[in-house]
């Protein structure tokens, strides 16, 4: 079984959108036996929060449903429990490397790596284009499972 945390800075946006984002098209795959998935924050403002309405919103424009998720941090024992780590921008990389002690294993990587578009994934938060985030949040998801596929 592939188990995979996607990371960003306060697991309400971008992680869960990409959470559920990557169990849906596992999902439709027929491939959800194969895969555990979670989402995790690098940092404790929003512990305990459920995901943000906006994002919220956007996963059910498309059919996808978040219900029950809270925010939790990431922790060190995250690295040894998850195959791949996979983190929404360049900040959430280095704390995540921070928490973990580095990346031995070379479990850790940026979503959009996965794609043509390789860069970060803006912050909703910050630009309130949650549009723009489900686009690319989509693409890095579709992307990692082709790659996984393949593996």
């Amino acid at each position: 079984m592939k188990r995979i945390l996607f990371v960003c800075h306060g697991n309400i946006c971008r992680s869960p959108m990409a959470e559920f984002v990557m169990k849906d098209l596992v999902r439709k795959a027929g491939r959800d036996g194969e895969f555990y998935i979670e989402s995790a924050a690098t940092s404790t403002e929003e512990i305990g929060n459920e995901v943000y309405p906006p994002a919220k919103r956007k996963l059910a424009e498309h059919g996808i449903s978040c219900k029950g998720k809270t925010a939790r941090q990431m922790t060190r024992r995250d690295y040894d429990r998850f195959d791949l780590l996979i983190g929404m921008d360049a900040a959430n990389i280095r704390n995540m490397y921070r928490i973990c002690g580095g990346d031995p294993e070379q479990k850790i990587h940026q979503l959009l790596d996965f794609t043509d578009m390789i860069g970060d994934v803006a912050d909703p938060w910050y630009t309130g284009d949650f549009e723009a985030t489900w686009r690319d949040v989509l693409e890095g998801c579709q992307c990692l499972l082709e790659q996984l596929k393949s593996d």
